[in-house]
């Protein structure tokens, strides 16, 4: 009996030819059942005999594929069928007359005998053996390939057809036409084949797991031309086996101690081998003796290994082996005599001698080969005079004799690579077809060595990195597009005058002073950290970004290089950041974009004629004094970090945007802004009236205005500002000013005016905003100020068209009482309060009050406000924050607003009672209160939607009480105390 054995179907000989037999005498079936593959599924799958299936499609669907695909290695198929049934209950119900057969295969997710497979996106190998168990990764995968040998050849896979269910209805036609419906699961063949070109080995051996069809199609030979056992214990039966599978197989890679074995069955087997790959392990001699019956081989490669017993010498002879790489090999002697040969690499390679034979070489590499003494590399160069590239870096032997016998013998040289030879200086060395020459850190390259590398008229790529001795660098090279000088520490000087240099890359020069470019390629230079550098002369007519940070010795006279008629016409970006020897910038340029001076802290006169010029930085230019923009393109402009700016001019079309604030000391502004939308001059304490008039006239679409802290503004400068017909925010803190009556005459358009500090303002001052002056303000500030209760009082009254007004600190506000009596009214001359009585007269009256649409109200640290009294008939229902922290003397708050939110009473140490009836209230500060818990507890029994309540520091309200807190507002989310947050 012969056995097929996989990991996920498990049969015999007799069971196929059962299968056939079934396939041809199929069993009679019953009405409803369903044909899936070589399985009849029956309606009745729940075995009550009454032909319906009370499981599902699913459970259906999930039989089938225990019966198709069996039970795995050491599972009954019991627990198959158990398993595909909890996938099956976890799905919905289908209906299958209308979808196409589901076919479950979570191999992924079973168990086997000795591992488990994790369903994860990253695919894990497993090698199955000949009696089908499983070992994890790392060993042979042969298993996995040898599964797919036996197949049947006309796999026609899985064939399910959906035939007339049981049950009478109406719709006769339609079940007619469900008994000729066909669901089919295969594909294919050609399909299959083309899908499958797409996938890698493992994911190949993962489809096999599928279906007959899809293991005989992952199987076909043009898919496994590649065999790769890197990595991978597999004995010598085993990869014999695979070779005899797979005889047209053209590439073969294998590692390990038992390299030499396997290589030799694949020598024998394998006659169509054209690339053969090997590592880690020992090669006797032999191999490259029979290297000549592989007739087909173009490559070969060998790394990290043994060739022979590593003191003899190794010959490889082959008439069509074209690529050869021997790396970090260790032999003794190797001979190569392969006429065919393109490229050869040794690198890191310990042999003594190589002996070449190779006239079409021409790739060699011998970089880090120590062993191999000069002549030797002279001798293997020569012999080849093809070669076109050589590499020889870290032969540290190499000599000037070599190169220039390399020169003579091959004139077709082009990329030479001799970093790290320290006893090269190029002296007499000629190679003009050369076009790539890296001289990593060579010590005999000298200024003297140029003279060479100016006849290398082709040369297009010069590295010098760490050429210690390096003094300077002179060259007229036509084809030159890369230079790199980096950590040269004695270089000093760099002229290169050539027209397709595109990249530069000078960097820890310390000693370079002077840099001369000709080019029309080069678009990006960067010469970061140049501390010595004061002369560049430039001639670059595709330049466009430089980057000069931290050349501190840089004078004033880089600025006519790059400004017009410097030699860099299409210059976007300069960057002179930390350039500390600038004093007096001065830029000419139509190109400039973008140009940042960060850092330049002696810069004092900066010039600036640029009208393509859309961003400039001069962050920590401290001691500018002078400043002129014009014309220039910016958008917006930030000049508040130059605090000893005095005199600044701007001519920008497009600014909308300028700072000033800190400017202190300035005194002479023009500006020309015809955009300009907002201006913050804050703190300019030397900004006069005048000034303050011209820049209005110049500027009339100025929306935001903050002169906070401008002491010089007077009368005549708030006169101007009737220039300003879209005026909409006004800042005038901190100012002398004594009448207001300018703003309320020309600023009919004003949203918010601050007047913090005002301490010169009267009680009379605000009178015209009783009057219905600033019909659209909506934001007052009087912080700080010196208004007296009354004047208060009357702007609450009357400003009912305020949404938020602030009062932080206003000594003279002794109560907040919005429903004091009429006695009390009559006193407070111009005060319109409600009154609290309800007889038919009052209600009429209440009814004719206007509503008030303050939402924000602050009156923080007010140190003499006793009582806050805001009772429902205050018409305040748009009311949603209340700040009064930090009024000490505050000992009674009585609040009735609707749609208060948020209330802030923290440190009012004096507070005794609080009276809330504000049902949408979430959040309560009561931080460092001297209230008691009772008062708390009945006052927050009226808020029912507070969420976060604060108590930290109360001294009266312990921890203990905070289920008492919670048991009266239930809807509390969050409670602060100041032992816990719970």
């Amino acid at each position: 009996m012969k056995l097929w054995c996989c990991p996920w179907l498990c049969f015999t000989e007799e069971e196929e030819e059962e299968e056939e037999e079934e396939r041809k005498f199929p069993k009679p079936m019953k009405e409803g059942d369903i044909i899936f593959g070589n399985v009849v599924v029956s309606d009745d799958d729940d075995g009550d005999g009454d032909g319906n299936d009370t499981r599902g499609d699913d459970k259906q669907f999930a039989m089938v594929r225990a019966d198709v695909l069996g039970s795995w290695p050491g599972e009954s198929s019991s627990t198959a069928a158990a398993e595909c049934l909890d996938i099956a209950a976890a799905g919905e119900s289908r209906d299958l007359s209308n979808k196409r057969a589901k076919f479950y295969a979570d191999f992924e997710e079973h168990h086997f005998s000795t591992g488990k497979c994790s369903a994860s996106n990253e695919y894990v190998d497993y090698n199955f053996s000949i009696k089908g168990t499983l070992r994890p990764n790392g060993e042979t995968c042969y298993d996995a390939f040898s599964l797919m040998g036996v197949v049947e050849e006309n796999s026609s896979g899985f064939d399910s057809r959906i035939v007339k269910e049981g049950g009478e209805g109406d719709d006769s036609d339609i079940s007619k036409v469900e008994e000729d419906v066909e669901v089919r699961m295969d594909l294919t063949d050609d399909l299959l084949h083309m899908v499958f070109s797409f996938l890698d080995h493992p994911n190949l051996c993962k489809a096999a797991r599928v279906c007959k069809q899809w293991r005989g199609a992952s199987a076909h030979e043009d898919f496994w031309k590649s065999l790769n056992f890197e990595d991978r214990n597999i004995s010598v039966e085993q990869f014999e086996d695979m070779c005899s599978r797979y005889p047209n197989a053209t590439a073969v890679s294998l590692s390990g101690s038992a390299i030499y074995l396997l290589v030799m069955k694949a020598i024998c087997s394998l006659r169509n081998l054209e690339f053969l790959t090997l590592g880690r392990g020992q090669i006797a001699d032999t191999f490259f003796h029979a290297l000549a019956d592989c007739s087909m081989l173009r490559r070969l490669n060998i790394n990290d290994s043994i060739l022979g017993n590593g003191i003899q010498e190794i010959t490889i002879n082959h008439d069509r082996l074209c690529h050869l790489q021997l790396t970090k090999c260790r032999v003794m002697r190797i001979a190569v005599r392969c006429p065919q040969l393109e490229t050869m690499s040794l690198k890191r390679s310990n042999m003594a001698q190589v002996v070449l034979n190779c006239p079409l070489l021409h790739e060699l590499d011998i970089g880090s080969c120590h062993k191999l003494p000069d002549a030797a590399i002279r001798a293997a160069a020569t012999s080849c005079p093809q070669l076109v590239s050589l590499d020889m870096s870290n032969c540290s032997c190499v000599s000037d004799e070599t190169l220039r016998e390399i020169a003579l013998s091959c004139a077709n040289l082009s990329f030479l690579d001799a970093s790290y030879c320290s006893n090269i200086s190029l002296e007499s060395v000629r190679l003009p077809m050369l076009t790539v020459l890296k001289l990593h850190s060579c010590e005999g390259i000298t200024s003297a060595s140029m003279a060479a590398i100016a006849h290398s008229y082709m040369l297009e790529v010069l590295e010098l990195d760490n050429c210690s001795l390096l003094t300077s660098v002179s060259l007229d090279l036509p084809r030159l597009q890369t230079i790199r000088l980096v950590h040269c520490r004695k270089f000093a000087d760099l002229n290169m005058r050539t027209m397709m240099l595109s990249s530069i890359l000078v960097s820890n020069c310390p000693a370079l002073h002077r840099i001369n470019i000709t080019s029309n390629s080069l678009q990006k230079l960067a010469l970061q950290k140049q501390d010595s550098l004061t002369m560049l002369a430039l001639q670059c007519q595709s330049l466009q970004e430089v980057d000069l940070s931290e050349c501190e010795s840089l004078t004033n006279s880089i600025c006519d290089v790059f400004s017009d008629g410097g030699g860099c016409p299409m210059l976007k970006s300069l960057v002179l950041d930390n350039c500390e020897s600038l004093t007096s910038v001065r830029f000419i340029s139509t190109s400039l974009v973008s140009l940042s001076l960060g850092g330049c802290r002696a810069i004092t006169s900066l010039e600036l004629t640029c009208p393509n010029l859309e961003k400039v930085i001069l962050d920590g230019c401290d001691h500018l004094e002078r400043a002129s923009f014009c014309p220039v393109g910016l958008r917006s402009l930030n000049l508040g970090i130059c605090p000893k700016l005095n005199i600044l001019s701007i001519e920008a079309m497009f600014m909308v945007s300028l700072e000033l604030k800190g400017c202190g000391v300035l005194s002479e502004a023009s500006l020309n802004c015809p955009l300009l939308t907002s201006l913050d001059a804050s703190f300019c304490s030397q900004l006069t009236d005048e000034c303050l008039s011209a820049t209005t006239a110049s500027c009339p679409l100025i929306e935001s205005l903050i002169l906070m802290s401008c002491p010089s503004i007077g009368l005549d400068g708030l006169c101007s500002l009737r220039w300003l017909p879209n005026l909409t925010l006004l800042d005038l803190s901190y100012t002398f000013l004594v009448n207001l009556q300018p703003i309320f005459e020309s600023c009919s358009q004003l949203k918010v005016l601050k007047l913090q500090a005002c301490k010169y303002l009267t009680d009379s001052s605000l009178e015209p905003l009783y009057k219905g002056a600033l019909p659209v303000l909506q934001e007052l500030d009087l912080s700080y100020g010196t208004l007296c209760q009354s004047a208060i009082e009357e702007l609450l009254s009357c400003c009912t068209h305020l949404t938020r007004v602030s009062l932080n600190g206003c000594a003279n506000m002794h109560d907040l009482n919005w429903g004091c009596s009429r006695a009390h009214t009559a006193e407070l001359p111009g005060v319109n309060v409600l009154p609290i009585a309800s007889s038919p007269e009052n209600v009429l009256e209440l009814s004719e009050q206007p509503i008030r649409l303050l939402q924000n109200l602050n009156c923080v640290g007010c140190p003499n406000i006793r009582k806050v009294f805001i009772p429902s008939t205050a018409h305040c229902s748009r009311l949603l924050f209340l700040n009064l922290s930090l009024s000490a003397n505050l000992k009674e708050v009585d609040v009735a607003c609707l749609n208060l939110s948020w209330l802030n009473l923290s440190n009012c140490s004096s507070l005794e009672v609080l009276k809330l009836e504000c049902p949408r209230l979430t959040s309560l500060f009561l931080q460092s209160c001297n209230i008691n818990e009772e008062a708390v507890e009945a006052a927050i029994s009226k808020c029912t939607m507070l969420e976060t309540l604060d108590v930290r520091f109360c001294p009266k309200i312990s921890s203990m009480s905070m289920g008492r807190l919670r048991a009266a507002c239930s809807s509390l989310k969050r409670i602060f105390s100041s032992l816990s947050a719970s």
